[in-house]
């Protein structure tokens, strides 16, 4: 794609690739949320980080001497309602992308936000996307209620993500419209195969291979549209993406890329008899 001049920005408030708009898409207005959310987002993800942290090592301290809880009834609703959600997000977000790639081409995908200032479909399911990041914290709790092995790889995943993820929208990023795309399309099928499994599906073992292969090609797609967008910058072209989100979301893509593809390796890969043999040792 030829990304040597910028393209304009469209001139409609609603794309033209939605069939339909539901009316709280249509109602959605960014200038409105974008004054509460920079009054408000340091001091939400400073205490819902805060609490997270808390929660999730206290509460195993507290569960390390009681029987795990059995609460598939609401693992099942959780992992259902998170798994619809990210379908919505998803069907509702890639028209957007797509349009964009087709029409505009690849530098309006990194460099302009449109989909948040233009586009009130995506620019309300971008809003809702940074707001779940919030509640999304709460799978970490059904892992310690239920006495599961909580691993580095899924803490240190959701407070990033939360934390970046507000960062970005107060920025208005526009390279983020990649992320959220990416990032509603895998917990679409992440949290439906959840609902699945807490529910006592026999789901293949290859579904489970399939999802962490899907995040390991997010990061790899985050981390080039990170250098797309560097290199862009550099070639003096106007990029509504600020130096310090590209090096955070660099840093943070490339650091999910080895803890993914440590975890892959060691889930899928690894000789089990090897495996026994450490932890003898």
């Amino acid at each position: 794609m030829d990304v040597s001049s910028k393209p304009s920005l469209p001139t409609t408030v609603m794309g033209p690739n939605y069939s339909y708009v539901f009316d709280f898409e249509r109602d959605f207005e960014h200038e409105v949320t974008k004054g509460w959310f920079l009054e408000n987002w340091r001091t939400i993800i400073t205490y819902a980080a805060g609490l997270y942290m808390l929660l999730i090592f206290g509460g195993q301290q507290y569960m390390s001497t009681r029987p795990r809880m059995e609460i598939r009834g609401p693992l099942i609703l959780w992992n259902a309602l998170l798994g619809i959600f990210s379908i919505m997000g998803a069907l509702r977000t890639w028209p957007e992308i797509l349009h964009v790639l087709g029409e505009h081409g690849i530098y309006h995908s990194l460099c302009i936000p449109s989909f948040i200032e233009k586009d009130r479909v995506a620019g309300y399911w971008t809003f809702m996307f940074v707001m779940s990041k919030v509640p999304e914290l709460g799978d970490t709790i059904f892992i310690v209620l239920r006495k599961q092995p909580l691993i580095f790889l899924h803490w240190y995943h959701h407070i990033t993500v939360l934390l970046y993820s507000w960062y970005s929208y107060s920025e208005y990023t526009a390279a983020a419209r990649w992320f959220i795309t990416m990032n509603y399309l895998v917990h679409s099928v992440m949290y439906t195969y959840y609902a699945f499994k807490a529910a006592k599906f026999r789901v293949p073992r290859c579904i489970a291979m399939i999802i962490t292969t899907l995040q390991i090609i997010q990061m790899v797609v985050g981390t080039l549209v990170n250098y797309w967008t560097y290199q862009m910058k550099q070639d003096g072209l106007e990029c509504h993406v600020s130096d310090t989100n590209i090096k955070l979301s660099l840093l943070m893509y490339i650091s999910y890329f080895v803890l993914f593809a440590r975890f892959f390796y060691n889930a899928y890969l690894k000789p089990k008899s090897l495996e026994k043999a450490q932890k003898r040792d």
